[in-house]
């Protein structure tokens, strides 16, 4: 009896700790509930507080985010659909050149006679007699050595030639600027597009986030002061002017003296339209230099020559003139568009070695480009 008594005392006592567990355990779980319930509010309620914490954990991501999708902005990928928008507007606009240039040979594979018009092409392209002997002598070299027996084939041949003719180059290449301001002389005679080309290349400047002083040194013409001012304000760039028949140089040394002041990143010095062939217009110009060396002694930078491609052989004679009295270091050749006559650019660099730093192709801002010797060849043959 009393054993059995002790074994009911004890499953009684067992179901009671059971049933104890049982509540501790449901407490538990209602508590964690709660927790559980609370933390949920408590995010809700962040989030409808619009917590600066969360806030600026977000504008962070999106900060990421944006800085990756500006990496990816700089990537072939991106750049290739503007490459090719460009291109096919330089082809566009050089249809002259390469009409003039045209394989228009009526065989099926190349015989002499093609190869005579091919030179003469060349020649009246104002390529240059000497260039065109030099570029018929190779291509008559590859036709043995390489048994070039079809057109296309003569195209590549040519294109590979010519390409090797002029410094390399890079459309989407930047002003490399050493020392600030960079001070870049544009010279030229009058009706070649000076001024404009001084208006396009600020803005361009402009584009790539630098800040851009233009120096108004043609005082001698009150339509070329007029005509940079509203360039000026195009490509939000400050302008320099004085009066009317005001010394040049004075202008040219009081922008370079504001550019020091405002630490800009750019002079750009328009000079008056003068005869290559006059010695004291070509004085005058060196005064202009002369004049801002005295504020910075290693400029100006660049001195740049603007020439019309429409004006042919002249247009070497005037590079070489300029060349002369001043050490030209770039040449920009505008209003491609307008002639047959393309193999201008490498006349001049055959005759100088002075690289063609941008060509002009019409009248919208994005038909100055940066010359690439590769997409220039590319779009006359």
């Amino acid at each position: 009896m009393a054993l059995k008594w002790r074994r009911k005392k004890k499953d009684k006592q067992s179901k009671k700790n059971q049933s104890s567990q049982d509540n501790n355990q449901s407490s538990h779980d209602l508590v964690s509930d709660d927790l559980i319930d609370n933390k949920d509010d408590s995010i809700q309620e962040v989030c409808l507080n619009n917590d600066p914490s969360i806030e600026s954990e977000t504008d962070n991501l999106m900060e990421d985010q944006n800085d990756s999708y500006a990496e990816a902005v700089d990537n072939e990928d991106i750049k290739k659909p503007v490459k090719k928008k460009r291109f096919k507007r330089l082809r566009e606009r050089l249809s002259r050149t390469r009409a003039k240039l045209g394989f228009s040979f009526k065989n099926k594979t190349i015989q002499d006679e093609d190869l005579e018009e091919l030179e003469e092409q060349l020649i009246t392209s104002d390529m240059g007699v000497e260039m065109a002997m030099e570029i018929m002598e190779e291509l008559s070299s590859s036709l043995k050595k390489k048994h070039i027996v079809t057109v296309d084939q003569l195209k590549e041949e040519l294109k590979t030639f010519l390409v090797n003719q002029l410094p390399a180059g890079e459309a989407d290449r930047k002003i490399q600027i050493q020392s600030k301001p960079h001070v870049i002389l544009v010279v030229g005679v009058n009706g070649v597009g000076k001024t404009t080309t001084i208006g396009k290349m600020a803005a361009r400047f402009k584009d790539d986030q630098k800040q851009v002083i233009i120096a108004a040194a043609d005082t001698f013409r009150a339509a070329a002061i007029e005509q940079l001012s509203l360039w000026a304000d195009r490509a939000d760039a400050d302008l320099i002017r004085h009066r009317e028949n005001s010394d040049p140089a004075a202008v040219a040394f009081d922008a370079v003296q504001a550019a020091i002041a405002r630490k800009a990143d750019i002079v750009l010095v328009d000079t008056a339209g003068r005869l290559h062939t006059k010695t004291n217009l070509m004085e005058e110009i060196k005064k202009i230099r002369r004049s801002i060396q005295k504020k910075l002694p290693d400029a100006p930078h660049e001195i740049l020559l603007v020439v019309d491609a429409t004006t042919g052989q002249n247009a070497v004679s005037q590079a070489k003139q300029f060349h002369e009295a001043l050490q030209l270091t770039g040449i920009v050749l505008t209003k491609l568009d307008g002639t047959a006559k393309g193999g201008i650019v490498f006349n001049i660099y055959n005759s100088l070695k002075i690289p063609i730093q941008y060509i002009g192709i019409g009248e919208q801002l994005e038909d100055f480009q940066i010359f690439d010797a590769d997409d220039f060849v590319s779009a006359i043959i």
